[in-house]
């Protein structure tokens, strides 16, 4: 989501725009039509900096009219419509600044939060998720290691409930490991390892 923002671990106390990708193209495809990128081609040369936020490819913008000799409690992206645009920016809202916290305490709590509403769902999609290849073949080293007569016995145990069938008698181990999910197979793994 586009903002501004102050994130001490990311920008330092900077005051940073950090634009949506989506929306700043889109208006610039529509209001220039240039075809080129509009970060490279309008906001660097109209004096915007582009500041790199950690290793996941995301940035954000500095620079005049936007984040720099501004008053802080009328901010709006008028400088930078008009960079990207060639347009006279027509924002009369003001833009809030979103301030996260980086403190221990503060990102314990936002972890904490985070695996509340996520856990759930990740263990969810582990029950429906299919095997992946790399559990696939894991397993199927283990059936050779162990043999296929202790295989035969963890698959029983693993899939007791379950409405996954057992191994026939002249079928791979392999194969029979694609029938399991995620979960089932990390269970299995774990079984095998075990012996």
């Amino acid at each position: 989501m586009s903002g501004v923002e102050r994130d001490a671990k990311y920008c330092g106390d900077r005051l940073v725009y950090a634009p949506l990708e989506s929306k700043w193209s889109r208006c610039h495809a529509r209001h220039c039509g240039c075809g080129q990128d509009w970060l490279t081609a309008h906001a660097i040369p109209a004096g915007f900096a582009v500041l790199p936020r950690g290793n996941t490819g995301y940035y954000a913008l500095v620079g005049p009219g936007l984040t720099e000799g501004v008053d802080e409690s009328a901010l709006t992206t008028n400088a930078l419509w008009e960079a990207v645009t060639g347009k006279p920016g027509t924002q009369t809202w003001h833009e809030s600044v979103h301030v996260t916290c980086r403190s221990p305490e503060a990102e314990a709590a936002r972890k904490a939060e985070n695996e509340r509403i996520y856990a759930p769902r990740r263990e969810r999609a582990a029950k429906t998720e299919p095997a992946t290849a790399a559990q696939v073949k894991y397993l199927t080293t283990l059936a050779e290691k162990v043999g296929k007569e202790r295989f035969d016995a963890e698959f029983a145990k693993v899939i007791k409930g379950r409405d996954i069938a057992p191994r026939a008698p002249r079928q791979r181990c392999a194969t029979a490991a694609k029938r399991l999910t995620k979960a089932r197979a990390r269970k299995l793994i774990s079984a095998l390892v075990g012996s």
